[in-house]
């Protein structure tokens, strides 16, 4: 019976990083069902990037407040989970503070002295971020397109991180109590704890102290198991997929689209005086894609689809964006959303048929309208305001390629323009032999 602690604690463990393994490789396939794309070039500016923009937050900070707030939330809540490391050895073992045996007192009490200051700065910043985001009006918050579920899980997110960080506050100042009244071996140094809460925690007794240590040690150990699972069906999946994000962002500069090889190489052979239109292609060449653009998610790279879990839902693309600015349909940060959807929805059919079985569905008309995509201007403010380096104009873009090369369906002035560039090589309606004439003005 002196075991089942251990048990428990074992079991729940077990559960909550299977359960958490098998969510990344529902992710993790849904992502491989787009198409293959190489960028794994310039790896050491994509290491930079990485190390730059996701773990040195450089891209937050240009927004100085929530910026700033932002690093207490994430830097915080990560180091101090650090902490799991002591609770996994305390809870398989039975030992007390584990890890003030391997760092020594010294240095233990730096750590945990450190883990108590960085604690206060989550709960100071989740707080004002809960206060910004329900009653101060901000208004890429606040926009329909986050009413329902997008809205609670912000929320939800905040306050479960607060409710960690109580827990984590309750056990440290117990734990102290009690180390004063000599119950417990003196380990560590708890600042904040000793300063706030142990005044009224000198009156409860050595029972209730017992207790409440031992109660908030296994609610800071359960939620963050729930926490962990839960990103899964949360915006927060950014925690992790922000990363890989990054280092597969695309380096080139922005405002260079990617031109279709196959394109690429009729409009070279129609520009070469000498080359024969009749030629067998060369052994190896890429063959015609089977469509051109993206009408559905299969259509998208991988690196797309990576981008539609890393979205935020903070809204910096959207507030930029001159076409959502002038009241146009468009939402970049909508864009990512609904592909998120998308995706997620083809993922659940696959798992009820083994296999993708045609819903009669598509991302392009179900999810994403064509007035979204031609408000686009292509402006690339959306991509230079992403916080994680995400591009949601290349999803746009790809759609538009399927509209105007397989349907035939772009606006009117876009097709006008397109026969004028075809038959005159100008976008003017002007003969070729007068393209001149404006020089002899």
């Amino acid at each position: 019976m002196q075991y089942i602690d251990n048990i428990i604690f074992l079991i729940l463990l077990v559960a909550g990083f299977g359960l958490f393994a098998k969510s990344l490789q529902k992710i993790y396939r849904n992502i491989r069902l787009g198409k293959e794309i190489n960028r794994t070039d310039r790896k050491g500016e994509r290491w930079e990037t990485m190390a730059r923009v996701a773990m040195g937050q450089s891209k937050m900070v240009k927004r100085p407040i929530a910026g700033i707030l932002h690093i207490f939330v994430y830097v915080g809540f990560i180091i101090i989970n650090i902490e799991l490391i002591e609770i996994i050895v305390d809870g398989l073992f039975g030992t007390h503070r584990f890890l003030s045996s391997v760092f020594g007192h010294g240095f233990y009490n730096f750590f945990t002295a450190t883990l108590e200051v960085l604690a206060l700065l989550v709960v100071i910043g989740v707080v004002i971020f809960f206060i910004r985001r329900n009653f101060y009006g901000v208004k890429r918050l606040t926009m329909k397109e986050l009413f329902g579920w997008p809205k609670h899980d912000a929320n939800w997110i905040l306050i479960i991180e607060f409710a960690l960080m109580m827990a984590f506050f309750k056990m440290n100042t117990a734990d102290w109590v009690l180390q004063q009244r000599g119950l417990l071996p003196e380990h560590g140094s708890f600042p904040i704890s000793s300063t706030f809460l142990a005044p009224i925690f000198s009156n409860f007794s050595d029972g209730f102290l017992f207790f409440t240590e031992k109660a908030a040690w296994w609610f800071h150990f359960v939620g963050i198991l729930f926490f962990m699972n839960y990103l899964y069906y949360s915006k927060h999946l950014h925690i992790i997929l922000a990363f890989p994000s990054t280092w597969y962002a695309n380096l080139e500069k922005k405002g260079k689209f990617n031109n279709l090889e196959s394109v690429t190489k009729e409009i070279k052979l129609m520009m070469d005086p000498n080359a024969d239109p009749y030629a067998a292609p060369a052994e190896g060449e890429a063959e015609v894609p089977s469509k051109f653009g993206a009408e559905d998610v299969f259509d998208l790279n991988q690196v797309q689809l990576l981008n539609a879990y890393s979205c935020t839902e903070c809204g910096r693309c959207t507030s930029v964006c001159p076409a959502n600015i002038t009241g146009k349909k468009l939402s970049p940060r909508l864009i990512l959303m609904k592909t998120r959807d998308r995706l997620e929805e083809v993922g659940r059919n696959i798992d009820k048929n083994g296999s993708f079985v045609d819903d009669g569905k598509k991302l392009l008309n179900d999810y994403i309208t064509k007035e979204e995509l031609w408000a686009c201007t292509t402006c690339n403010a959306c991509t230079e305001a992403c916080p994680v380096l995400l591009d949601p104009l290349s999803i746009i873009f790809e759609m538009r390629r399927f509209l105007v090369m397989e349907q035939s369906a772009a606006p009117q002035e876009l097709n006008l323009m397109m026969t004028n560039v075809e038959n005159n090589a100008a976008p003017w309606q002007y003969n070729q032999a007068d393209r001149l004439n404006w020089a002899n003005d």
